[in-house]
């Protein structure tokens, strides 16, 4: 009885050995768009470098020893086969599949109608913010990030799901690219991890903005702040306070938006505080 005991646990176990999937494995991996997926490298002294198209990837050592790339997947990207190229190791290049995902729909009723339509000076301004920020999601440094399972920047009801098709006055525009936490003005907005603030600007749609570049093209944004507490290149450690809650540019009402871009993608933010809804 002892014997069949033992083979049965084994044989329960088996799955997670064989694949080596460590804690980040099986934290981060939801390959949908919009999500996370995390493909095993191998063992090996030295780290392997990993592209997914012209994007670096994330590479780290997970807890059973493996090497992983932590690859974000695009909103846009349809279902089936993505090839990852891989240098260094000797396992060769790495492909995975992303399967699929409906995402539900929000209708917003906006009182100033330049945030629906703007201008043309109001979209030549919007157009050189969003290059900076662009500009900011592809800086790939090569320190890793303190953490990858992320404190919540603040403590609140999530309203605002990531993917959401928004409908601004009628009219569709972009898909809600980060996660909102519906709590009052003023609220203290804290670091998720370690990191070195990149962007403090205040946006035409995203208000008063703070980017957080936490290595390896991790990145977090916040936005609709009323207040700064960091400044452009400060070196941040997670729990340091960088804002305060507010409903500066295109909001309805005080709320944090929150982003989380992995190799230029936005992905949702519920995978890294274990609140991904499938």
């Amino acid at each position: 009885m002892r014997r069949v005991a033992v083979l049965f646990i084994l044989g329960f176990f088996w799955p997670a050995l064989a694949f080596g999937q460590g804690y980040m494995a099986r934290l981060l991996h939801h390959p949908v768009p919009g999500g996370v997926a995390v493909v095993p490298l191998g063992a090996g002294d030295a780290a392997p470098r990993a592209f997914l198209g012209k994007d670096r990837v994330m590479v780290l050592r997970d807890s059973d020893g493996q090497w992983i790339a932590v690859v974000g997947i695009d909103l846009k990207t349809g279902t089936g086969r993505q090839a990852l190229r891989v240098e260094g190791g000797t396992q060769g290049d790495r492909s995975f599949q992303v399967g699929g995902k409906q995402y539900k729909s929000q209708h917003i009723t906006l009182k100033n109608k330049s945030q629906v339509n703007p201008d043309p000076e109001q979209v030549r301004r919007y157009e050189r913010e969003y290059k900076e920020q662009i500009d900011a999601y592809r800086r790939f440094r090569d320190a890793g990030p303190s953490n990858v399972s992320l404190d919540r920047p603040v403590n609140g009801r999530l309203s605002s799901p990531f993917g959401l098709r928004r409908f601004f006055n009628g009219q569709e525009r972009n898909p809600h690219s980060g996660l909102d936490f519906a709590v009052p003005a003023g609220t203290p907005v804290k670091a998720p991890a370690d990191g070195v603030v990149t962007i403090v600007a205040d946006y035409f749609f995203n208000g008063k903005t703070v980017f957080i570049d936490h290595g390896q093209g991790f990145i977090t944004m916040y936005c609709h702040l009323s207040a700064f507490q960091v400044h452009e290149g400060q070196p941040v450690r997670r729990g340091d306070v960088i804002g305060k809650v507010g409903a500066t540019g295109r909001a309805t009402g005080p709320h944090l938006h929150w982003n989380v871009s992995l190799n230029n993608a936005r992905v949702d933010p519920a995978i890294f505080i274990n609140a991904f809804q499938p």
